[in-house]
């Protein structure tokens, strides 16, 4: 018998959609060019892409649809695409050069049971805590040479009991066989559920954009929530940043997906920046963020708390391993969870590398970002028609599963790695709060509302917190 055919980009939108609202996705306003793959690697990454940010901004047009009673059509590149999904690799400040954004540690190593094991350390505090586990120098050669006196899973759990961030490598059925996967095994990709009743609330009615009037809160940081806030900023919400000044930020993100917001800091240690937030949030649409599970919840920040004081919000929550089981609180970003839900292993298989392979892009976090984008505006639209406070919740983990699902490509390896002169025609010139910026503009090409950031990248805190 021969295997079922792999799913088209136009039914993996699809699939989306169903995620997020109950009638069918308007699939003949969406045309797709270019084909797979889009990058290197054995799994659909340029399908998967090109899908999420289709779907985001299909939903979107249906926004503006449900405004004006106007459609319009939806076009999504894969070249370009798949440049956006690496778009922290290709932007440049005053015609420097993109600098590296990884610190020297953040690699796999190999361990003395004959495992893998991958660390983040852009955290000065989590590289400190991986150096004094290990006692050893504080550089690359030093820490591969004690690795290899650990067994994998044995530093993968001291370092998790330390909030250290670090990932096992795992075969798939390895982690098919882990309680986390058995967690995620009955859930949905995403998750975009009423959790309090309430009115309908219409959809703003000024503005020549889709989002045009819709406030949304981001406390996110690193890649995916941040390019959920970028995607909304896209077609038209004002989306307010808020940061604080003793939480760690990765500059070159910072100004490739700080496009389109403004930036306040708060410190939610601090009671009067707590009560601050609570008076945003009580004019905000949408509260977006990016704390691990339940990381929220003793400052007054849940999402039962927070339907329950504006009945009617819309609550966006992204993490990395899941919202339920053992590894829900657990630290992690894109490189661990491929790591440890086996897509490096499998990888390094296909590519015959005798050790794991990591993608061409951080595609968990672009796809998950995307993802989130769309379910918030499917909650958007949802909370107009039928009234309800909402909750969307995407983790990369889920975003994981589903890649998986879609299928491998047998010579997806061979497809060559596009260089600068492959992305420039997709790179905008603008002005930012760091300098004059060459960036990605966004690949989805909408037919009456172009997707486009009216607000530039700052540095964080350079606006008062404040609408």
């Amino acid at each position: 018998m021969s295997a079922p055919a792999a799913p088209s980009t136009h039914h993996i939108v699809s699939d989306i959609w169903r995620h997020g609202l109950p009638t069918p996705a308007p699939l003949e306003a969406l045309s797709f060019t270019g084909a797979e793959p889009g990058l290197p690697s054995s799994f659909r990454l340029g399908a998967a892409g090109q899908a999420a940010i289709a779907a985001a901004a299909l939903a979107a047009a249906e926004v503006w649809r449900a405004r004006t009673g106007r459609g319009q059509s939806v076009a999504v590149d894969m070249a370009h695409a798949m440049a956006e999904m690496r778009s922290e690799r290709h932007f440049s400040v005053a015609g420097a050069e993109t600098p590296d954004l990884w610190d020297p540690l953040n690699t796999v190593y190999a361990t003395g049971d004959g495992g893998w094991l991958r660390m983040h350390t852009n955290s000065a505090h989590h590289r400190a805590g991986v150096v004094k586990i290990l006692g050893c120098a504080d550089t690359r050669e030093a820490v591969a040479d004690a690795m290899l006196g650990w067994r994998a899973e044995d530093f993968e759990t001291e370092a998790s009991a330390r909030g250290l961030v670090v990932a096992k490598a795992r075969t798939f059925a390895e982690w098919d066989a882990h309680p986390q996967a058995h967690a995620l095994a009955a859930l949905p990709l995403m998750e975009v559920r009423k959790i309090g009743e309430a009115p309908p609330t219409p959809l703003p009615g000024l503005g020549d954009r889709p989002l045009s009037g819709v406030r949304v809160l981001d406390l996110t940081r690193i890649i995916a929530g941040p390019v959920g806030g970028r995607t909304l900023a896209a077609h038209g919400a004002e989306v307010l940043l808020i940061t604080a000044p003793h939480l760690p930020a990765v500059p070159g993100l910072v100004k490739d997906t700080g496009r389109g917001k403004r930036s306040a800091r708060l410190d939610l240690r601090q009671s009067v920046d707590k009560d601050r937030l609570r008076d945003l949030a009580k004019d905000a649409d949408v509260f977006l963020q990016g704390y691990r599970p339940g990381g929220l919840d003793d400052l007054g920040f849940s999402a039962e708390a927070m339907a329950a004081e504006k009945p009617g919000r819309i609550r966006a929550d992204i993490c990395a391993y899941g919202f339920d089981g053992p590894w829900a609180p657990k630290r992690g970003f894109d490189s661990l969870v491929q790591c440890a839900t086996g897509f490096n292993l499998a990888e390094g298989e296909a590519a015959g590398t005798g050790g794991p392979k990591a993608f061409p892009c951080q595609a968990l976090d672009h796809i998950s970002g995307y993802l989130l984008a769309f379910g918030i505006m499917a909650a958007l639209l949802r909370r107009a028609e039928e009234g309800g406070s909402w909750q969307v919740r995407v983790s990369l983990a889920q975003t994981a599963l589903w890649l998986r699902g879609l299928g491998r490509l047998s010579d997806g390896l061979s497809a060559p790695d596009p260089g600068a002169a492959e992305v420039a025609p997709f790179l905008e010139a603008t002005e930012s709060g760091f300098g004059p910026l060459r960036a990605v503009r966004h690949s989805a090409v909408l037919s009456e509302t172009p997707a486009r950031w009216e607000q530039p990248c700052v540095p964080h805190g350079t606006h008062k917190a404040e609408w």
